[in-house]
């Protein structure tokens, strides 16, 4: 078996950039091939790790060979480094959004498909442990039948985000929707499959910006159960993927849950992964009993921890690189998301209801 290391060149060192060279370079199976950024402190870096360095992406590519491609560059860029990258036969990571469009992500899936490009999409939250054991507590079917879902994402952004550099977040495409939301619908798709039709209401009251502060939004999944999501960005509240998950260092945990998925024979809550069913067949007359699920610190066959999710993400693309393993999520399925996102936002202007494809 070949031991040589998954060569990755990285195309946008920005906040999610930074967090992806970090992660190759602390991979043992990766090895930073090269860095695509135009601002000065980067070429920089570059040279202190003594890796090849170029402003952009078509550049980056002549001046380093590599196995893959990590895609961290603003969202309107993606497309066209996506369809580059499928033109050179490269595997590619692709930040969230997959494209800026529904349309530029369905065709830059069809063309990957075409070409027999694998494509990651990064929606991290699918490469951690407590969302994989939460997904396969669904999958066993001890819930039954799926009939309502609910998910929270409600945090406090504070004032200097809004201030200075910023100052577009202000802005409309600078809100909750197209920045948090993807994350859960994303997130809900990963456990509950796909949603057949979007409803939603917007409020900019909080701030009084252009921009949504709060959503309320119902989701029809094709299984046709029900699902409610609110976010705000507004409250000062510890129910967010964020603040309950504890993957991200970051942010002070919360001991609390925020996403509940309930069936005919029980219901989850998570990240607790608290599995609550009736002791009898009495439903609501007989008692309630809890079984809480844990998640291993560490994989017992490398002793390496599984709990950063983009520790995994990148594991896992140095297999798809390899073409050892398929994506997780690939361009098809990050379109979907996209859409249903976008979907929530048509929704909200319009006040009526969208049906996706």
């Amino acid at each position: 078996m070949s031991t040589a290391k998954t060569r990755l060149i990285v195309a946008g060192a920005g906040l999610i950039g930074q967090a992806h060279i970090k992660r190759i370079l602390d991979e043992p199976s990766a090895e930073l091939a090269g860095i695509a950024d135009p601002v000065p402190n980067i070429e920089q870096q570059a040279g202190a790790l003594g890796v090849a360095w170029a402003p952009d992406l078509e550049t980056i590519l002549k001046r380093a060979t590599a196995d893959g491609v990590v895609v961290a560059l603003p969202n309107q860029l993606h497309y066209t480094a996506g369809m580059a990258l499928v033109e050179r036969r490269l595997p590619m990571l692709m930040e969230k959004p997959v494209c800026e469009t529904a349309k530029e992500g369905l065709a830059l899936a069809e063309a990957a498909e075409k070409a027999g490009v694998p494509v990651l999409v990064g929606h991290h939250h699918r490469h951690g442990a407590v969302m994989r054991q939460a997904k396969a507590i669904i999958e066993t079917g001890r819930l039954g039948k799926i009939t309502a879902v609910h998910g929270f994402a409600w945090f406090l952004k504070p004032r200097d985000y809004f201030e200075g550099s910023g100052e577009w977040r202000r802005k409309p495409g600078g809100g909750v929707a197209l920045i948090n939301l993807i994350h859960v619908i994303d997130d809900l798709r990963n456990l509950c499959g796909e949603i057949a039709c979007v409803q939603a209401t917007a409020s900019t009251a909080a701030r009084g910006f252009p921009v949504e502060d709060t959503m309320g939004i119902v989701l029809q999944f094709r299984s046709g159960a029900i699902g409610t999501v609110t976010i705000s960005d507004a409250a000062a509240a510890p129910w967010s993927w964020e603040l309950t998950a504890g993957e991200n260092k970051a942010y002070p945990r919360s001991e609390e849950n925020c996403y509940f998925v309930a069936g005919m024979e029980g219901s989850l809550s998570i990240p607790s992964l608290e599995f609550w069913h009736h002791a009898g067949d009495a439903g609501w007359w007989s008692p309630l009993r809890c079984e809480r699920s844990v998640v291993p610190a560490q994989d017992p066959r490398t002793l390496q921890s599984v709990d950063d999710p983009l520790t995994n993400e990148m594991r896992h693309f140095c297999d798809v690189a390899r073409r050892t393993a398929k994506p997780l999520l690939d361009a098809r399925g990050g379109t979907k998301t996209l859409e249903a996102t976008l979907a929530v936002s048509e929704a909200a202007r319009t006040r009526q209801p969208v049906f996706l494809s």
